[in-house]
């Protein structure tokens, strides 16, 4: 791309860059299809995306076509999104030239990543007078890296078919160190650097005397080289192509005419049409009463810092216009769900809506409708020099689902109880209920009994077309778990001993509170001085109740008893070898060693002791020594010897 060097700006940013399609002019040459980006697609325009990186000192974009739109890239905003304002600018992301539509290219998610669109179109054969306006706004993010390490917006506006490329509609940002004239820095920062932004601006191309050659528009984005700061843009281009603009045909029955110059330009200054009167330096001018038809006034407009080319626009006033009230299809408003009504906003035509009832605002064309009753709304359209009064109505639909869900029985119990539950809703045209998110096969009667844990809903539908969810309802069917008995714990007399019952349920009862130093824990302590048998009752959120036992035996010290024989013969019975601990909290080791005095079995916690086989291997009859020390829970270290017979 070729710059003028006069215009290189260098500054850390993040770039938004919006096309903005706006109706400026009327009764003018159309633009190429969809350039402005109307029919809500990218249809016409090519998508890119690439990366940035630097080669020989120099910044290289480079691009591939992606064949369409990428999500978070290539972003599309409609009138939907009226109100959206930019997170770093605060300017709307939708221009404010009446466009009903604007893209942004590019995102703050930084990555080295570049992003393109251009469109190419050709100037027909018989219009030697030929021009258009994009609009763009611009955020920047300056890290403060070289100049070819930066952030930057890139503009080209090149004519294809002479390989030139028209300078003073193209130029490149680049943050670098100092505010760009027209930009301001942002309150808000995500990361280590300043973000400055640009409000929406205006840049003219004149393309007169290029009749019937090629033109491409480029526009590209591109995060700094390292990965970590980013550029992006918000972009539209005008609905007309022509030098003429907003007011140059009015209605006859008009008793003023506004002419209104394009958006986004820094200065406005208006004359006659020889030049010889200044008649004024606003973007719009008055005339009342309306001047004779025919009569031509032009206005000079200058971009913003010179950004974009300084051009003369020309207006003659023709009293053709007609205007048409565009009320909309008819709409469905479900429980007062607002709904849109009208059509994109035309600069230039004043509306009302009638009644104002339920209406978000009854003086735009586009408002969202949520009466509680069937309305029939007029729109009444007229030009804003008060003449072509039109009128159009839409009926909205106003229909209410009532989606109050209720329960029978419990939510919550037991499924041995007599307890049940049952969720209703009022009958409509259709109802599907759902568990877990997942609609249930044949469960589409108004009453469900509900037989499972899960949380359930209904998606109701009735005769208008409306449709609702109730809210959610969450069931609890629990399945009794049988009691228990644990193995007999040993305590040391007036020693702490932890016990520990099963984790059912939510709430835990030991029974009695004997010994213990809390009776509604899971893992209570025991310290008393005589043996005690415990029944412990364990009870779910549905109510299903498990009762337990437990037997704790007291000893006067700790001890351990390790049998002088066992039988690993896989019977089941006296398979292993492993001590029997009275009073011991922790054993550091439990070792045995063969007649050879080889170690066969090191026990840890969680082992269930020693099957006679080493590495799988049985081991033949015969006596082993085993060793064990541990520690009590008075805290003293406790060591054992002994030897025990191995049958076989």
């Amino acid at each position: 791309m070729r710059f003028r060097s006069s215009k290189w700006q260098f500054i850390r940013f993040v770039t938004s860059f919006v096309l903005c399609s706006g109706i400026y002019i009327t009764n003018a040459q159309e633009c190429p299809e969809n350039i402005d980006f109307e029919t809500g697609t990218f249809t016409g325009w090519n998508c890119y995306i690439g990366n940035v990186s630097v080669q020989g000192g120099q910044n290289s974009i480079n691009l591939v076509n992606s064949n369409g739109p990428v999500p978070n890239r290539h972003t599309m905003y409609n009138s939907s999104s009226a109100g959206m304002v930019d997170e770093y600018g605060g300017f709307p992301v939708l221009c404010p030239n009446g466009s009903g539509h604007s893209i942004r290219l590019g995102n703050n998610s930084a990555g080295t990543e570049a992003e393109g669109i251009s469109y190419d179109f050709v100037i027909p054969s018989n219009q030697n007078v030929y021009s258009l306006i994009y609009h763009y706004a611009v955020v920047f993010e300056d890290p403060d890296h070289q100049v070819f390490e930066q952030p930057r917006l890139e503009i080209e506006i090149l004519n294809v078919s002479d390989n030139t490329v028209i300078t003073c509609s193209s130029f490149t940002f680049i943050p670098y160190g100092s505010l760009l004239p027209g930009f301001f820095e942002s309150a808000h920062r995500t990361g280590d650097a300043p973000v400055w932004c640009k409000n929406w601006s205006a840049v003219s191309i004149n393309l007169n005397g290029l009749a019937g050659k090629s033109i491409r528009l480029f526009f590209k984005t591109a995060d700094c080289t390292f990965r970590r700061h980013f550029g992006y843009a918000y972009i539209d281009v005008n609905s007309e192509c022509s030098s003429e603009f907003l007011g140059a045909t009015y209605c006859p029955d008009d008793t003023l005419v506004n002419l209104t110059a394009p958006y986004g330009y820094q200065n406005y200054t208006w004359f006659n049409n020889s030049f010889s009167q200044l008649l004024g330096s606003q973007q719009t001018i008055t005339f009342s009463p309306v001047p004779a038809v025919g009569s031509t006034y032009a206005v000079i407009v200058v971009p913003f810092n010179g950004y974009g080319c300084l051009d003369t626009l020309y207006a003659k006033l023709i009293d053709t216009l007609k205007v048409k009230s565009i009320a909309g299809n008819d709409v469905l408003s479900c429980n007062q769900n607002p709904v849109m009504l009208g059509s994109n906003s035309k600069p230039g035509l004043v509306y009302s809506w009638s009644p104002t009832s339920g209406l978000s605002n009854p003086n735009i064309s586009n408002p969202l409708a949520a009466p509680n009753i069937t309305t029939n709304y007029i729109l009444s359209t007229r030009h804003d020099g008060g003449g072509c009064l039109h009128t159009d109505t839409v009926l909205v639909t106003a229909s209410i689902i009532d989606n109050a869900m209720n329960l029978t029985g419990s939510a919550a119990f037991c499924s041995d109880s007599e307890d049940s539950a049952v969720l209703h809703v009022l009958p409509n045209y259709t109802t599907q209920w759902f568990k877990d998110n997942r609609s249930i096969t044949g469960a589409i009667q108004k009453d469900f009994h509900v037989n499972q844990t899960g949380t359930y809903y209904a998606v109701l539908t009735n005769h208008e077309g409306c449709t609702m969810n109730t809210a959610n309802q969450d069931i609890i069917i629990d399945n009794p778990i049988p009691g228990i008995r644990y193995p007999v714990q040993f305590a040391v007399i007036d020693q702490p001993l932890p016990l520990k019952a099963r984790q059912i349920g939510i709430n835990v009862s030991w029974s009695p509170a004997l010994y213990l130093n809390s009776n509604i824990s899971y893992n209570p302590n025991f310290t008393g001085k005589f043996e005690q048998l415990y029944t412990i009752e364990m009870k779910t959120r549905g109510g299903c109740v498990t009762i337990d036992t437990q037997l704790v035996k007291t000893v006067k010290q700790a001890e351990v008893y390790v049998p002088t024989a066992f039988t690993p013969n896989r019977d089941g019975l006296n398979d292993y070898l492993s001590p029997i601990l009275i009073g011991i909290r922790e054993i550091r080791f439990f070792r045995i060693f063969n007649r050879w005095g080889q170690l066969v079995f090191d026990m840890k916690n969680s082992d269930k002791g020693w099957d006679g086989t080493v590495n799988g291997t049985p081991q033949p009859s015969q006596v082993v020594v085993w060793m064990l020390e541990g520690v009590g829970f008075d805290n003293k270290i406790f060591q054992r010897k002994g030897t025990t017979v191995l049958v076989r």
